[in-house]
């Protein structure tokens, strides 16, 4: 999987300094009305980030992929690419329009996409012979924002859903007491390995 380079301006919209966490959502609906609610409440939102956390790619097969198919779309796409090219020339011609010319460019387009898209099926060796639809989609959404608004944020949350805030002060609680316990672990003395008995 192959990640585009992001621009600087757009780095620096899509992060916040010192970001602390308002709380997770199970969709981007509920993320998005926790925002909504904040903006609502005069909440600097500027300052508030929402993530897309756990993220799978979905692929929905479609169909079969045939030659037959491939041909077929390649084809149609000639065409409505023929046809274009066609009223293109038709409309600079000092003839005027010329139904035979763009008929031919639909024909010449038809058999230029089958052709193309017969060697572009080829060249797959069968690899892929299906269609599908695919989508990114994320887990969890956490809602974000810069660490001097947090307490505010959390507050006007609380008073949104105070049942969702108190089980996120819990989730909250409960991470913050796994990295204590970790953090005791790396620095707790290990004994020295036992020798085996004689």
């Amino acid at each position: 999987m192959s990640t585009q380079p992001m621009r600087p301006g757009l780095r620096a919209a899509l992060s916040l300094e010192y970001p602390m966490s308002l709380g997770v959502h199970d969709s981007y609906e509920e993320a998005q009305k926790a925002v909504d609610y904040l903006s609502d409440h005069e909440f600097p939102v500027q300052d508030v980030l929402i993530v897309g956390t756990d993220l799978k790619q979905l692929e929905r097969v479609t169909g079969r992929l045939t030659q037959g198919r491939v041909i077929g779309a390649g084809a149609l796409s000639g065409m409505w690419l023929g046809l274009f090219v066609g009223f293109m020339f038709a409309l600079f011609d000092p003839n005027g329009l010329n139904l035979l010319s763009i008929l031919g460019t639909v024909v010449f387009g038809a058999v230029f996409g089958a052709i193309w898209a017969y060697f572009g099926y080829r060249l797959t060796q069968g690899q892929r012979d299906f269609t599908s639809v695919s989508q990114v989609v994320a887990a969890k959404y956490e809602v974000l924002c810069e660490h001097k608004h947090v307490t505010r944020g959390r507050e006007l949350l609380a008073q949104m859903d105070p049942m969702k805030a108190a089980a996120e002060q819990v989730r909250r609680a409960q991470e913050a007491e796994q990295a204590r316990l970790a953090a005791e672990a790396s620095q707790a003395p290990q004994a020295p390995p036992q020798p085996p008995p004689a």
